[in-house]
């Protein structure tokens, strides 16, 4: 994203290894698909334990993957030493979530000393392409570690 820097050097390898202790996420079967500073993109393989009784993805499933993407897109801007924590988020799912994976984006709208504000969009994704199922808003606060 241009215009954030990160404030570590290894915010890559600090992402991974934190990504990596998501116990929920490594459940899931989320997948960290790309990082940069202020952005971070995960996948979600549909799997038949991940559907509601019509057969789209849950609407836990699209939360959660919203919650983390925004989390990790504001984590790649901090110093060695600390994490983010939800403060809260705004979930609006506007389609159904379909498709043989969901992708989040995450992307830091505001980052401050302790608040960052984020907007996450979530995509159903095909062969023939992706549809926009869910929007969020999200504020993280920075804790240390």
């Amino acid at each position: 994203m241009a215009g954030f820097t990160p404030k570590a050097d290894n915010y890559i390898q600090l992402v991974q290894d934190a990504f990596a202790k998501q116990g929920f996420m490594q459940h899931l079967g989320v997948e960290l698909a790309e990082l940069k500073p202020g952005y971070c993109e995960l996948h979600l393989p549909f799997k038949p334990e991940l559907d509601q009784h019509h057969g789209y993805f849950h609407g836990g499933a699209i939360g959660a993957l919203a919650d983390v993407s925004g989390g990790f897109a504001g984590f790649t801007l901090l110093p060695e030493g600390q994490a983010m924590l939800t403060v809260e988020y705004k979930l609006n799912i506007i389609s159904p979530g379909a498709g043989e994976y969901l992708k989040g984006v995450g992307r830091v709208i505001k980052h401050g000393r302790t608040l960052t504000i984020t907007q996450i969009d979530v995509y159903g994704v095909t062969a023939d392409g992706e549809k926009h199922c869910a929007t969020a808003i999200q504020t993280l606060m920075a804790v240390n570690a």
